[in-house]
């Protein structure tokens, strides 16, 4: 939930117009594809028969299928959790993630903190603060591998983004410089320390100058 709040907040804070792919807002994850008939797209299945082919173990490719093939990204829309996620009362192209019994609309629409309300606190950020949209966009960190951060400035507001792509604390002085501005989103609780960025950490502060 941390990680999917993360990754939403660094691309609609980002420049350009950020899109919503069907399930992206609940945190759908990736299917647990058990078999090569599980699959469906077309560009996967070619790459298996040409990787076992030339020699690669099955069992190999069928793992590193796992992690990107596009159909992580066609599987059913989890509306609710009853029988194929209330997508259908037919048999679906592909099968419904198994855990959509705890990840699905209705369950998230039901709570508060969930990763559909966080979306939704950044459309409306989004309509609220010009910055957003039409701020200029200045990377901060750029030599950074695990925190990607950049300001986004329009006349005298100023919106200062962190995101943490990896599992551990991560210092950033800079982020101190933040302490007395607004910290007007973060996927966590406010910090005692802003200088520490917390595993999938993300924030948006604001000030005026």
């Amino acid at each position: 939930m941390r990680s999917a709040k993360m990754l939403g907040t660094v691309l609609h804070l980002h420049r350009g117009t950020p899109y919503i792919y069907e399930g992206e807002e609940l945190g759908m994850t990736n299917a647990p594809f058990h078999r090569l008939g599980d699959f469906r797209d077309i560009e996967s299945l070619n790459h298996y028969a040409e990787a076992v082919a030339a020699g690669e173990p099955p069992a190999d490719v069928l793992t590193a299928m796992r992690r990107v093939s596009r159909d992580n990204a066609r599987t059913p829309m989890q509306w609710d959790a009853s029988e194929h996620a209330g997508f259908t009362t037919g048999t679906p192209w592909l099968a419904v993630n198994p855990n959509h019994e705890e990840i699905n609309a209705a369950a998230a629409v039901a709570d508060p903190d969930s990763v559909f309300h966080h979306y939704r606190r950044l459309i409306e950020l989004r309509h609220a603060e010009p910055a957003v949209a039409l701020g200029d966009f200045t990377m901060r960190l750029p030599g950074d591998e695990r925190v990607y951060a950049f300001t986004r400035r329009l006349g005298g507001v100023e919106l200062f983004v962190l995101g943490n792509f990896s599992a551990a604390d991560v210092e950033v002085p800079e982020a101190r410089e933040w302490a007395s501005a607004q910290l007007v989103l973060g996927n966590c609780p406010a910090p005692d320390d802003h200088g520490l960025i917390r595993p999938w950490e993300a924030r948006v502060y604001r000030r005026e100058r």
